[in-house]
C-alpha cells in the first residue's frame, strides 16, 4: 500500500495516501527521510451522492443547497429524535452513528460507503471503527458543523499537508536505501512461517524453503497468516484467527485525454447504484507527479473479498467498468478514456466485524507468549492504521529492542494522543507546540 510506481509516464500511488502527523517523534523522522523533497498540498476533497458533490468537510451553504430544504429538515428532526431518544445501543457502527447523527444522517453519509469498504452491513460492523475512525476522520462532525450542530474543526480534515515530490513511495524507497548502509533488504523472499522452539523466536523459513536464524523478528506480514504459520495453535486460537478477516481492494487506473477535469485530489463515492467507492485524481497533487503529460491519471477502487466475483474478473472487464462508471459521475464530462490498467492489492484493510476484538485478544494472547517475535503495522497488528500509526510502531519496536525493554505495541492504536508536545510539518520543516 506504500509504493508508488511509473504509469504513462507519470507518477501515481495505490489510492490517496496524505501523510499528516501531531507527533514530533514521526514528523522529525518523516522530514530526515523526505529532506526538502515534498510540497504543500492545499486538499480538496468532496462527497458524491445523489448526482450531487458536497463539500468535505461539508459546509452550511453546500449541504442546504444540495439536500434541499425537505431533506435537512429532514435529517434534523431524525438527529433530534436521537438526542432526546433513552433506548440507545452503541455496539455496532450503525448504532454508534445513529445514536450521534440521527439514522438520516446515517443513511445519507455513513451507510453506503461503509458497506461498499467493509463488505458487510453496518449492523455487523464493530463500534470500534467508529470510535477509532469517525471521530478522527470526523465525517459525523463535519456533516453536523454543515447543520449547524456544533463547530470548530477536527485535526484529520486539515487543510495542507505534506506530499513527497515522487509520490508517497519516496520515502519508504529511501527508508530502505537507509537500511542497506548498515544491514540487508532481501526481496522476492515470501516467508512461510516463523520459527520457534519452546516460543522463543529461531528464525524464519521462506516459501522457497530455506531457512534462517535470526534472534528477534518484527513481523508486518497479516496477522492470520503469522498465528497459522506458527503450527500448533491451540484449538481456541485457530477458531479465532480464522473468524479474523482482510478486505482486499482492486485499483483501476484511467488515463484521460485532459488535464482540468475536476479540483479534488480524491472524491468519496457514496452513491448506491455505483460500486466504486473512491476516486483520486493524480494531476491534482503536486507538478512533480504528471510534469509535461498532457493527461490526467485517475484510479477508482473498488473493495471486495477474495470469493467475491469482481476479484477474479478479468482487467478489460474491470477497465470497463470504471470508464462507465467515471462517466456517471459527470466528472471526466466528454473527455476520451485513453487506457487502463488494474493493480489488484490483498488483505489491505483488517475488518473489523462485530466482536472482532474478542477473536483478536485470544490470537494476541497467544502471540505474546512467544518470546523474540513482534507484530507491527496495519496487517500484522491487525488495526486499522495510517501511515503516522505504523511509523510510530515500527520506531517503538526498534526502541524496545536497541533498549531492551518492553513497550506494549498492541496498546498503540489509530487514536493514539499521548504525547504532550504536538508538531506539524510546514513549507519551512516543523513546527512545534507545547499542549
Amino acid at each position: 500500500m506504500s509504493r508508488s510506481f511509473q504509469l504513462w509516464d507519470q507518477t501515481v500511488d495505490l489510492g490517496p495516501h496524505r501523510f499528516f502527523s501531531n507527533d514530533p517523534r514521526v514528523n522529525r523522522l518523516w522530514l530526515e527521510v523526505a529532506q526538502r523533497d515534498y510540497r504543500m498540498v492545499d486538499r480538496l476533497t468532496r462527497i458524491y451522492y445523489g448526482g450531487r458533490f458536497f463539500n468535505y468537510p461539508l459546509d452550511a451553504a453546500n449541504a442546504l443547497r444540495n439536500l434541499g430544504l425537505f431533506e435537512s429538515t429532514r435529517c434534523l428532526m431524525s438527529y433530534f429524535k436521537e438526542k432526546v431518544s433513552s433506548a440507545r445501543q452503541t455496539d455496532t457502527f450503525e448504532s454508534w452513528v445513529v445514536g450521534r447523527f440521527g439514522r438520516r444522517l446515517f443513511e445519507i453519509f455513513f451507510k453506503t460507503y461503509s458497506e461498499k469498504l467493509w463488505g458487510i452491513r453496518c449492523d455487523e460492523l464493530d463500534s470500534d471503527f467508529a470510535a477509532q475512525r469517525i471521530k478522527k476522520l470526523s465525517l459525523g462532525q463535519a456533516v453536523r458543523s454543515a447543520l449547524g450542530l456544533n463547530g470548530g474543526s477536527h485535526r484529520t480534515l486539515v487543510d495542507r499537508f505534506a506530499y513527497p515530490t515522487q509520490g508517497t513511495g519516496m520515502i519508504y524507497d529511501r527508508m530502505a536505501d537507509l537500511i542497506e548502509v548498515v544491514g540487508s533488504i532481501h526481496l522476492e523472499s515470501p516467508v512461510r512461517r516463523v520459527l520457534h522452539r519452546d516460543k522463543r523466536v529461531t528464525g524464519l523459513e521462506l516459501m522457497s524453503g530455506r531457512q534462517q536464524s535470526y534472534d528477534q523478528v518484527i513481523s508486518t506480514m497479516p496477522f492470520t497468516l503469522l498465528v497459522k504459520g506458527l503450527n500448533e495453535a491451540p484449538e481456541e486460537v485457530q477458531k479465532a484467527v480464522n473468524s479474523l478477516t482482510f478486505r482486499n481492494t482492486v485499483l483501476v487506473y484511467l488515463n484521460i485525454d485532459g488535464i482540468d477535469l475536476f479540483p479534488d485530489q480524491w472524491v468519496y463515492v457514496h452513491a448506491a447504484d455505483l460500486k466504486t467507492g473512491r476516486v483520486t485524481n493524480f494531476r491534482n497533487w503536486i507538478p512533480e507527479l504528471y510534469g509535461d503529460a498532457p493527461t490526467s491519471i485517475l484510479a477508482l477502487e473498488y473493495w471486495c473479498y477474495d470469493q467475491n466475483a469482481i476479484w477474479k474478473e478479468s482487467d478489460a472487464t474491470l477497465i470497463e467498468r470504471a470508464s462507465s462508471e467515471i462517466r456517471a459521475t459527470g466528472l471526466i464530462g466528454k473527455q476520451i478514456i485513453l487506457d487502463g490498467h488494474v493493480v489488484r492489492v490483498p488483505r489491505s484493510y483488517p475488518v473489523y466485524a462485530r466482536n472482532y476484538k474478542d477473536h483478536l485478544s485470544v490470537a494476541t494472547e497467544y502471540l505474546q507468549s512467544f518470546s523474540g517475535l513482534t507484530p507491527i503495522g496495519r496487517y500484522g497488528a491487525f488495526k486499522y492504521n495510517n501511515q503516522d500509526h505504523s511509523i510510530l510502531m515500527g520506531l517503538l519496536a526498534a526502541e524496545s529492542l536497541i533498549d531492551r525493554r518492553l513497550i506494549d505495541l498492541w496498546s498503540i492504536n489509530t487514536d493514539y494522543e499521548t504525547y504532550q508536545e504536538s508538531s506539524t510539518i510546514t513549507d519551512t520543516g516543523l513546527e512545534t507546540a507545547l499542549s
